[in-house]
């Protein structure tokens, strides 16, 4: 056991959740670095120093969720702030793990399979739901605690209403799951809305990551910056937002 806050963030063993792993480490947390691959979590919890602790955690897999709650439980006692930050931008196949027409073209629900829909979900929206679930009781004890999702401009309603939007012809499984992704932060804000903990949305813009084969334009640095701001939110901060650093953007 240790007095410092901790978090754990998924989907943390590279990309954007290592990003924020490192930035929250820096601000004096206790990082827990979520990983399918506990050697993968490993390897990016030493890249970050020794406030970093690998944890296996498949969120789409219960008894991967429920363990890693009872080994935060046992071995650090709190959690303070949980990122779910783990997606998938489409369903990969073996030796294919970016499809060649492009993760939005082949994401279109008029081509897309079920299967891979489902998959998308599976990470994106019921992974969210699964592993916030599980870490409420940890959350509820803590005097003050924030749940951070990633959200996405690219499932935002309102901007994909807007026919002058190009993006429009990209709404597909990814972005429908990021929607659903929005609706989830919202049923969470509000069902916890008497309580200390604050959930809110997080957009990293269009991010160099392997969710979009490196086609990003923004840095990981730059893409971490709003989920590590409301990760350290105080009393007086908003919850059931959905905003970048720039402000709050439309659901």
């Amino acid at each position: 056991m240790q007095d410092k806050p901790v978090a754990l963030i998924t989907g943390a063993n590279k990309g954007i959740g290592l990003q924020i792993a490192k930035d929250l480490a820096e601000h004096g947390f206790t990082v827990l670095v979520g990983s399918r691959s506990l050697e993968n979590g490993e390897t990016a919890s030493k890249s970050i120093g020794s406030d970093a602790h690998a944890l296996q955690l498949d969120v789409t897999d219960q008894d991967s969720i429920v363990a890693a709650a009872e080994r935060i439980r046992n071995e650090f006692g709190r959690l303070n702030v949980l990122v779910n930050n783990a997606a998938i931008s489409h369903a990969g196949k073996p030796g294919d793990p970016f499809p060649s027409s492009g993760a939005t073209t082949s994401g279109l629900l008029t081509v897309a399979s079920l299967e891979d829909i489902r998959s998308v979900y599976e990470t994106n929206v019921f992974g969210v739901i699964a592993v916030t679930q599980a870490m409420l009781p940890l959350l509820r004890e803590a005097s003050a605690a924030r749940i951070v999702n990633m959200g996405s401009t690219g499932g935002s309603l309102s901007w994909n209403s807007i026919p002058e939007n190009s993006h429009r012809a990209m709404f597909g499984a990814y972005s429908a799951s990021k929607s659903a992704v929005h609706a989830v932060t919202l049923a969470f804000a509000f069902a916890l809305e008497s309580t200390n903990i604050k959930v809110n949305a997080a957009c990293p813009g269009f991010t160099s990551t392997a969710l979009n084969n490196f086609a990003g334009t923004r840095s990981v640095e730059q893409g971490a910056r709003e989920a590590v701001r409301l990760a350290m939110i105080g009393a007086d901060g908003p919850t059931g937002t959905f905003s970048d650093e720039d402000g709050p953007i439309a659901w």
